[in-house]
């Protein structure tokens, strides 16, 4: 019988990490960021026989969003199931959805098993990025002015990586503890103290029902109520953890029957159409009416926008938690944050000893990661000034040999981001075989090829509910949605199946363009098929 190992927290680290590149050595690949997308990206270099790659990493320690999110209560709302490796799934779950402590630990293990330590440069944070055409490579500088080479880059510094800060009036007068919950910090003990939870998102609706119990008096900070879904966590018995230890069969077709669950409720959380919105409202109006039996907190709790336009969240403690005798519910805007505490717009002052700013992260819709400069010194930064833009979400013209994952118009509304992270691996995996095998310069994609995919984009995207009239962060300062995927994942999936090369200029080591051959279009068919 086949049976996979139990997974272990990884207490220390087996292998060294990467040392610094060599002035004189050229990489293959240099990958940026070591949350999953960044870690898969290395695992399939490997896999695939390349090893000259190395993964550069601004903090200590890989796991990205993961590593730095430590908030109480910090947990994924996609089920663990999905939100992990499709070819490492785990049997060690505690719960359905995974905390954050055990995502970390999968994402540390899944590094130590296929060996990325070796390859990853800690503490080498990337600030700029320069594409030399004439020997057709990039020219990477680090934080600390050290001078990478490579001749492909895969960026994949993840869109929850800096914490947006909350624009208050007051803010540095406070003479109480202020945390932003991106930053936690763990030296302060809640207990018996007076705190302010100022916002509701999907932090907010963790943070609070985890520090509610322990703290004097928790008021918390609602801007815009927002649709909740209960969410059905359980803990997972060790005879359920055997049981998929014994049979890895059964994980993946879990993990299958979880991914096509969330496939169809896509119209439902996607569509702006009243036709697809009525079901699912009255599902979480109905689920609000019967946890919150006061009339006036019900109404406090009420969404005024369409059903999906913002981050529809999964909580089934939330409603529980405002209810209890510690817990107040402020929807009167805050006018300024005093020395002692919080003023609100109508009036009242509330002292307090610590304030939480669970007020999001700065996740870019316009302008670039870092100062990216492409063929004829052109600003990656001054191109998507007005929003970002890609082909396939993945690459932009002008920008050769240069590959995003999770970038523009593919982040998940309905699913989990691994969903869409997997397949474009697989996609830059092809194009970087492509460039080796025909001995490339280099090859950036079509500006009328890019075109058309941003225009299919922007017009599907007319039909979604994100742009429906609310405020979000799915949106750019000018309204367009620049950030989530239009449509299913799997036929997202089917769209970048095969790495196309007629998609792209491909340019010879003499720096003219060469043709796309049959054999090269044979090539990324069976590199398709085979991954």
């Amino acid at each position: 019988m086949q049976t996979t190992t139990p997974r272990k927290k990884p207490a220390a680290r087996k292998s060294a990490p990467a040392k610094s590149v060599s002035p004189t050595e050229v990489l293959e690949v240099a990958v940026i960021g070591t949350g999953f997308s960044g870690l898969g990206m290395g695992i399939r270099l490997k896999k695939a026989g390349i090893t000259n790659f190395k993964i550069f990493e601004k903090a200590s320690e890989v796991g990205g969003t993961w590593r730095d999110n430590t908030y109480p209560g910090c947990a994924c709302d996609v089920k663990s199931a999905l939100y992990s490796y499709s070819f490492e799934p785990s049997a060690e779950w505690s719960n359905a959805y995974a905390n954050q402590g055990e995502i970390f630990s999968y994402i540390r293990f899944c590094a130590e098993k296929y060996g990325m330590y070796p390859h990853i440069q800690f503490n080498s944070k990337v600030v700029s990025g320069k594409f030399d055409a004439t020997a057709g490579e990039w020219e990477l500088t680090l934080d600390g002015g050290e001078i990478i080479r490579a001749k492909n880059v895969v960026a994949a510094p993840g869109p929850f990586a800096e914490p947006s800060v909350a624009k208050i009036d007051g803010i540095n007068d406070f003479k109480g503890i202020k945390i932003h919950t991106a930053r936690w910090d763990h030296s302060v003990d809640l207990t018996g103290k007076r705190v302010a939870l100022i916002g509701t998102g999907a932090t907010g609706v963790q943070v609070g029902p985890a520090i509610a119990p322990k703290v004097a008096h928790l008021t918390v900070f609602q801007r815009t109520p927002n649709w909740i879904m209960p969410r059905p966590n359980r803990d997972r018995t060790d005879a359920e953890k055997q049981e998929s230890r014994e049979n890895p069969l059964k994980m993946r077709v879990d993990r299958l029957k979880n991914y096509w669950i969330n496939e169809a409720t896509a119209p439902f959380l996607i569509l702006k159409y009243d036709a697809f919105k009525s079901f699912p409202a009255k599902m979480s109006h109905s689920y609000l009416e019967r946890k919150v039996k006061d009339p006036v907190l019900r109404e406090k709790l009420t969404p005024k926008y369409k059903f999906g336009c913002k981050r529809v969240l999964v909580s089934s403690d939330w409603y529980p938690t405002l209810q209890r005798d510690n817990v107040t519910l402020e929807d009167h805007g805050i006018k300024r944050i005093t020395e002692t505490g919080i003023e609100t717009v109508d009036g009242k002052h509330y002292e307090l000893d610590v304030i939480i700013f669970a007020t999001g992260y700065e996740v870019r819709s316009t302008g670039a990661p870092f100062e990216v400069r492409g063929l004829n010194n052109e600003s990656l930064g001054e191109r998507w000034k007005d929003g970002a833009e890609a082909f396939d979400g993945i690459t932009t013209h002008g920008f050769p040999n240069l590959y995003f994952l999770v970038g523009p118009f593919t982040g998940p509304g309905h699913t989990s981001v691994i969903a869409y992270s997997e397949a474009q691996i697989d996609y830059v995996w092809q194009a970087i075989e492509l460039r080796r095998a025909r001995q490339l310069k280099y090859i950036t994609v079509k500006a009328e090829v890019e075109a058309e995919f941003v225009k299919i984009m922007d017009q599907r995207s007319e039909h979604t509910v994100w742009k429906s009239g609310c405020a979000s962060w799915y949106l750019s300062p000018n309204g367009r949605n620049n950030t989530l995927y239009p449509g299913f994942n799997a036929e997202y999936r089917m769209r970048i199946l095969r790495f196309n090369p007629s998609s792209y200029t491909l340019v010879g080591q003499d720096g003219q363009p060469v043709k796309a051959t049959f054999k090269d279009h044979l090539s990324t068919v069976r590199m398709a098929l085979t991954a």
